[in-house]
């Protein structure tokens, strides 16, 4: 069977079958990928930012935002209830959240960005009772994430970031 490859960039999910390999690239940003071993059906995001807080109120629900990983979730979620997939039925991995301004490390600066993202990322799949199989979290760089669908296998390649001489 022959792969469709998918390229996520900042922002976007997707959600699909085991026709599918997706690909993304992170640096601060957070990939989540949920898979239903079972099913052979999976989902990958590409966030930014773990939430923005409160959305408007009477927000619906086609209004969540990719960018965020809370509403991500909530997106692959529903995605993969069109294929007859609930949460309990998936297991996760998480990726990303890199120091991209290692040079600029403090506590609670801009460098910070990726550990709030990966930390959040664990306490929501935490809170949704969806088991965390796999991570590779942290570090300095960017990372290079594919997900194959079709046996829930992810690649993941970190390049860490050029040292100036």
């Amino acid at each position: 069977m022959a792969c469709t490859d998918v390229f996520l960039t900042p922002g976007e999910y997707f959600v699909g079958d085991a026709g599918h390999r997706i690909r993304t690239v992170l640096g601060s940003c957070i990939s989540i990928t949920l898979w239903s071993p079972p099913l052979r059906v999976g989902a990958m995001s590409h966030c930014l930012l773990p939430t923005r807080g409160r959305r408007a109120a009477g927000a619906a629900p086609g209004d969540a935002d990719a960018r965020y990983g809370d509403e991500a979730l909530e997106l692959m979620l529903r995605g993969l209830g069109r294929f007859d997939v609930g949460p309990g039925q998936c297991e996760a991995k998480i990726f990303g959240g890199g120091d991209m301004f290692p040079s600029r490390r403090k506590a609670g600066g801009i460098a910070a960005v990726g550990r709030r993202n990966g930390e959040a990322a664990r306490e929501l799949l935490q809170s949704h009772g969806i088991p965390v199989v796999s991570e590779n979290l942290f570090g300095d760089g960017h990372r290079q994430i594919v997900f194959d669908v079709g046996c829930g296998d992810v690649w993941v390649r970190q390049l860490p970031l050029e040292r100036a001489r």
